[in-house]
């Protein structure tokens, strides 16, 4: 056996001249017994004591190292026999004398433990046998765990573009930008407080829907203020954080600059719609207490009870009038007066139209007023005492009537409407006619049907002419539509008048008050005036709601059937009870009985009994001819 330079014959094993593997001292130096503790241990056959240091046959100075097989030690670089002597299958691709996991061994600043593992890898790879310890081999052989999970890092590198994206999409859907930057549970928290906000929304549509009148209530009002502030100022928030996460620093200083300009703009539109609904909110509240003042404000009016709104009435009357308060008039002349009776349950409501020119109405005897005329307003004038000359007689005669200034009008008039008809009227509500133009305007036209060409403006309609067929009116035409006189009578104009009426009520939906709500409430707040009280407005909204789906019918006091230079007054007050009666119900079907003495195959038709209502009396022997009657409104106008 040939032995290599720097090999002895204590290091050789069976095979192949390989060493053994020896444990040397962790550092050099003096040991307990006085030998150099660069030595090696004492330990079984094979290794050397502190006698090899002193050069016993196979010792090895300092200078020996535990190599591979194949290594070279430092004595092993003087001589040029010791490369040829290295199996050819241990030499590197390069030719160099040393394996690549000797040199990283040697590399400088390079760990004992990460040097020694190199080696064992080097002859593991060689065939040698892995004397690793066990659990260093099981540690290599465990699969990997991974890392704990840290902060996302961007899969791309986000545009100016993306960016703004990414935090546009977080106005409507909250949390996505915080998603897209990899705060996961940020962005989860954002989008379940969203949904939540979303489910409660519902439930408060749901709610306001069942119970429209909350929402005319002062409270909800405010509370929707409020909620409007908060949201334009957690939504700005939303935007400028959503932005700030998706760390813009990381763009250029342009996209800096531009998408922060975007941004910004984006944080002042989106608090756009919640400043609309805040002001239009503000607007309805403000409306609302102007035109409807409290109860308490008016001792004439009755307390509201929320339990029974309605005092316990099955129909409520509301005097409709239309002023004509002109500029080149003094005080208002009631040219239009409307009685709408509702019925409370359902909703079916009569109309009563009574003509300006009613003569010498009467009012109740134990009224100032019906002492004042017990025989009729004005009866000594025989051409004078017209029904819409009481309003403005009543605001000038404090000392007959008595009340405040702007309610002794009112009072006086809608005493002898309720006389006349027999009804007692809860409400006035009353609007300039000028001001009804606007509302027109403000719910964009009226829809009408025009049976014949009406001319308007001035005496002698020449400002233009509507028309016949189905129109769309403006305020102004259809405001002349029903005040035009030209060619015409006071009695066609209060039949264009109703329809006019009608027409506004069936084409004023929720929706199409919500929606042009700022102007109709601008509009009504001039122009508008009444005594329904504050407390009574939720109620009054879900009874408006009612009257949409419902049945509406129409009865005018006019010729042929009333005349109103000599009333039937009596006659007047029969046709409002007939107008108000419900509808008769349909007649059963005949009973069907067989004949005494018959098979019972051939049956006979028994008539049920029937009731005769006797007629009511009439004062007059009707002149007019016709009987009155309360007709649709809808097939009267055309609807």
């Amino acid at each position: 056996m040939t032995m290599r330079l720097g090999q002895d014959s204590g290091d050789l094993a069976s095979e192949g001249g390989k060493r053994r593997s020896r444990r040397r001292s962790a550092a050099p130096g003096p040991g307990p017994d006085g030998t150099d503790g660069s030595s090696d241990v004492q330990g079984p056959s094979g290794t050397r004591g502190p006698a090899d240091a002193q050069g016993s046959p196979g010792a090895r100075g300092p200078a020996d190292t535990q190599d591979p097989p194949g290594a070279r030690g430092p004595a092993d670089t003087q001589d040029p026999h010791h490369a040829e002597a290295v199996p050819e299958g241990h030499r590197p691709p390069d030719g160099r004398g040393r394996p690549a996991a000797q040199d990283r061994q040697d590399a400088p600043g390079r760990r004992p433990e990460q040097a020694e593992q190199d080696g064992q890898d080097a002859r593991h790879a060689q065939g040698a046998p892995d004397t690793r310890p066990e659990q260093t081999r099981e540690a290599e052989t465990r699969p990997s765990v991974p890392a704990p999970p840290g902060r996302m890092r961007f899969a791309k590198p986000l545009t100016p573009l993306s960016l703004v994206g990414w935090t546009a999409l977080s106005i409507i859907l909250p949390g996505s930008a915080h998603l897209r930057a990899g705060r996961r549970r940020t962005g989860f928290i954002l989008l379940g407080i969203f949904g939540a906000l979303l489910l409660t929304a519902l439930i408060g549509g749901f709610v306001l829907s069942g119970d429209a009148g909350l929402v005319a209530q002062d409270g909800t009002l405010l509370a929707g203020t409020i909620l409007a502030i908060v949201g334009a100022f957690c939504w700005f928030l939303l935007v400028l954080w959503s932005y700030v996460s998706l760390r813009p620093n990381r763009l250029s200083g342009r996209g800096q600059i531009v998408s922060g300009i975007v941004v910004g703009v984006l944080c002042v539109a989106v608090t756009a719609p919640f400043a609309l609904t805040a002001s239009t909110v503000l607007t309805v509240k403000d409306a609302a207490n102007a035109i409807f003042q409290s109860s308490t404000d008016n001792p004439a009016v009755a307390p509201v009870k929320h339990e029974d709104p309605w005092n316990g009435r099955t129909r409520v009357n509301f005097l409709l009038v239309g002023g004509d308060g002109a500029g080149n008039r003094e005080g208002v002349r009631t040219d239009s007066m409307n009685v709408a009776s509702v019925d409370t349950k359902t909703g079916n409501t009569v109309l009563f139209s009574l003509p300006r020119n009613l003569q010498h109405v009467r009012f109740p005897p134990n009224t100032p007023l019906g002492k004042q005329f017990p025989n009729g307003y004005m009866r000594e004038l025989p051409n004078g005492g017209l029904l819409n000359e009481i309003w403005q007689y009543g605001e000038e005669h404090p000392d007959i009537v008595p009340g405040k200034t702007g309610e002794r009008g009112p009072r006086a008039l809608m005493d002898a409407i309720g006389f006349t008809l027999n009804l007692k009227i809860d409400y006035y509500a009353l609007i300039n006619m000028f001001g009804f133009a606007h509302l027109v305007d403000a719910i964009g036209g009226l829809k009408i049907r025009v049976d014949n060409d009406v001319k308007w403006g001035g005496h002698y309609g020449t400002a233009g002419t509507i028309k016949a067929g189905y129109r769309t009116l403006s305020g102004e035409e259809a405001l002349w539509y029903g005040r035009s006189r030209v060619e015409s009578d006071d009695f066609s104009r209060m039949n264009r008048q109703r329809c006019v009426i009608g027409a506004f009520a069936q084409q004023a939906t929720p929706q199409v008050v919500l929606t042009n709500f700022t102007k109709i409430a601008g509009v009504a707040k001039q122009m508008a005036k009444t005594d329904i009280p504050r407390e009574l407005l939720p109620h009054l909204v879900e009874l408006g709601l009612k009257v949409k789906d419902a049945k509406i019918t129409s009865l005018q006091f006019v010729p042929p059937d009333f005349w109103p230079g000599a009333a039937d007054w009596q006659k007047i007050r029969t046709a409002t009870a007939r107008a108000l009666r419900p509808p008769a119900r349909r007649p059963q079907a005949a009973r069907v009985t067989p004949s005494p003495g018959t098979s019972g195959t051939t049956p006979t038709l028994t008539p049920k009994p029937t009731r005769t209502v006797a007629a009511l009396p009439s004062q007059t022997p009707t002149q007019n001819g016709s009987k009155a009657g309360a007709q649709a409104l809808s097939d009267l106008c055309g609807f």
